[in-house]
């Protein structure tokens, strides 16, 4: 069996539309049946998509129509480049005790929190409110806060 060799390919898509434009992605490759592996959406990288394929003309192809795509990088890119966006790291990773939080999510959503103990284990927090009159500790999943400030 003759194996071939896939290459990644870079995609410059405007800011903030990385998710979307990686969900119509997926959806045009599915029906073009082109050849291409994988999307790679990093958070942290703000405007660019990552595509596993054969060539650059599968990639040429699935992004034909697909708003809000500004362009095809020139080149492939090596693996050992974007293999740190492929680590999973923990959502409570730089949250310490005292720290002041936001709540993003859930049933406090918009309360601020001074944090009073981090599980990294199970990826929780437990924090108190600020502005509740008698402090309560509420534990919160790690992706339910923003960072606000540091102790």
């Amino acid at each position: 069996m003759d194996e071939q060799k896939s290459k990644i390919f870079t995609l410059k898509v405007t800011v903030n539309q990385e998710k979307n434009v990686a969900s119509m992605l997926e959806t045009a490759i599915i029906h073009k049946n082109t050849d291409i592996f994988s999307i790679l959406a990093p958070e942290p990288l703000k405007g660019y998509i990552f595509i596993e394929a054969e060539d650059v003309g599968a990639v040429e192809e699935a992004i034909q129509g697909i708003h809000n795509i500004r362009g095809l990088l020139e080149g492939e890119v090596a693996l050992d480049e974007i293999e740190h966006f492929l680590e999973a790291k923990p959502t409570v990773t730089g949250i310490e005790k005292g720290d002041i939080v936001e709540i993003i999510g859930g049933a406090f959503k918009g309360e601020k929190a001074k944090v009073v103990r981090v599980d990294e284990s199970k990826e929780e927090l437990t924090v108190e409110l600020l502005n509740a009159a008698v402090p309560i500790p509420i534990t919160v999943k790690g992706d339910y806060v923003r960072m606000i400030e540091k102790r």
